[in-house]
């Protein structure tokens, strides 16, 4: 192979280069989310999560690039998208309080605020001769072709538990602002990012995977207040998992005392009271 090593950037090459520093330094100034979002709690390794909620440094070259911030913002252009096509073929599809642009974002909030979740939308009617159940909860996920038609293929459950998690969590939360929405099943849509193909499907409430979610968020929130370090999914940093993950240098190389050294800045300590809030967080129980 040989290497350029008199290349000079073309003209696109500089203006992409501008457009991702201007990307990468807007995501940088943002204030990081001092919470356990419910639609990450589906991750398979609790390490992983914990290093997410207390802000642990990723490894050097694992920032979010341009590239993907340019990802994520056609996501949710995307999305954004969807809402308007449904609305226009009669779905009654709220995903603002009162659907005014000043109204706030459905959500949830638990364990004093430490863990939260915002759902796309929730759906109040849909058109004639679906029959759709409601109020239903609604989620979008863009993908790639790949992606999606393993989505089609095997269902959001088998093919992206991480969804899958979210979609049970949010039902399950949901539940107390707004009665029914555990009882009907979610309408889950994902949109192929390279044809605009959607797939469409209802998700039943899963009782038993929000109950398993939401201990797994009392047990991050418990071992973080306690500077304890979680267990990493694996025993070997070439499964799988560990070879994709942003802390993965980190994570093998540590030493679980260091720990709180940077877990310290979002830990609380117990106060009086949390107790109560954990066992109140527990109030999902599967149905017989």
């Amino acid at each position: 192979m040989t290497l350029a090593y008199n290349h000079r950037p073309s003209f696109a090459e500089k203006v992409n280069a501008a457009v991702d520093a201007a990307l990468t330094m807007e995501n940088a100034g943002r204030t990081p989310r001092d919470y356990l979002g419910g639609s990450r709690l589906g991750h398979a390794c609790e390490r992983a999560l914990q290093f997410e909620f207390t802000h642990a440094p990723k490894d050097e070259g694992q920032e979010f690039s341009g590239q993907l911030l340019r990802i994520f913002a056609i996501g949710h252009s995307l999305e954004d998208l969807a809402v308007a096509w449904l609305r226009g073929a009669g779905f009654d599809l709220y995903t603002r309080k009162g659907n005014r642009p000043d109204g706030g974002q459905f959500g949830f909030s638990v364990a004093g605020g430490r863990v939260r979740g915002h759902v796309d939308g929730i759906i109040a009617a849909g058109p004639e001769g679906l029959g759709l159940a409601v109020p239903a909860l609604w989620e979008c996920k863009t993908m790639n072709a790949k992606n999606w038609r393993l989505c089609v293929k095997d269902g959001v459950t088998l093919a992206k538990p991480v969804y899958a998690a979210q979609i049970a969590l949010y039902q399950a939360y949901m539940e107390m602002s707004v009665p029914g929405i555990s009882a009907a099943p979610a309408l889950f849509t994902a949109i192929n990012k390279d044809t605009a193909e959607m797939h469409h499907e209802l998700v039943p409430f899963d009782a038993a995977l929000a109950q398993r979610m939401s201990d797994r968020a009392v047990r991050i929130l418990r071992a973080t207040d306690a500077g304890e370090l979680l267990p990493r999914i694996a025993t070997n940093r070439d499964f799988f998992e560990c070879r994709f993950c942003p802390w993965a240098m980190r994570c093998w190389g540590l030493a679980p005392s260091t720990f709180w050294n940077w877990a310290r800045s979002v830990c609380f300590g117990m106060r009086e009271g949390d107790e109560i809030i954990f066992r109140s967080f527990l109030f999902i129980r599967p149905r017989h």
